[in-house]
């Protein structure tokens, strides 16, 4: 049976009740295999990640629904960040109807930073180059903010201005993009065609130069 979105704000109700004002749960609605660009239905504790509803979804999510679509697995205890820097330990849990498919993400973000902190202090002396200590992905406002932060790590890939790419290594960023999920956000094309200075006819043909 379905979980409703009425069900889903009472679980994330009740989260937060037991966790207090560092926890932060947030619902997504995920419908036609899209997210529009304000994906938040509901939120609680939005203080955390400065979000509030109507703002758009994470990097994380976006990249973890590309690459897996609807064989997605719910995700948990995975670091986060947010655009201020503060570390968040996160969970992303999949919600899906009656025909498997993905209808809302539930997702708690709980504030450890201060838990960090004072760990960095007790352990000054030791190096922390595990990869799985390091946070991926970050957790914008909006939509807007979600897609120049990937446009930006695309060029920091590339290691050269756009003005300065060639067509191969043009390719490569926006394959990047592809593969981080920025096109399941409405109306990216437009903006990442235009930042990039070509057509969508030819975005969408390096997209799918390697098919």
């Amino acid at each position: 049976m379905m979980l409703t979105l009425d069900i889903l704000k009472k679980v994330a109700h009740g989260i937060t009740e037991s966790f207090e004002k560092d926890c932060e749960v947030v619902i997504h609605a995920f419908h036609d295999k899209e997210f529009e660009e304000c994906s938040i239905v509901y939120i609680e504790n939005g203080e955390v990640s400065g979000r509030k509803e109507g703002d758009g979804p994470s990097q994380i999510v976006l990249e973890a629904i590309k690459k897996a679509g609807d064989e997605m697995k719910d995700q948990y205890s995975y670091l986060t960040r947010t655009q201020d820097g503060r570390i968040l330990k996160s969970s992303s849990i999949f919600i899906r109807d009656d025909d498997e498919d993905i209808t809302y993400i539930l997702g708690i973000n709980y504030d450890i930073t201060a838990m960090m902190t004072a760990r960095n202090t007790l352990d000054a002396f030791i190096k922390m180059e595990d990869e799985e200590n390091k946070p991926h992905g970050f957790i914008p406002k909006n939509v807007n903010e979600l897609l120049d932060e990937l446009i930006k790590q695309s060029v920091q890939l590339v290691g050269k201005p756009v003005a300065w790419m060639n067509k191969e290594e043009k390719v490569q960023a926006i394959q990047f993009l592809n593969d981080s999920g920025a096109f399941l956000v409405t109306r990216s094309a437009d903006k990442v065609s235009a930042y990039f200075g070509i057509s969508k006819y030819t975005l969408y043909s390096y997209i799918n130069v390697n098919k």
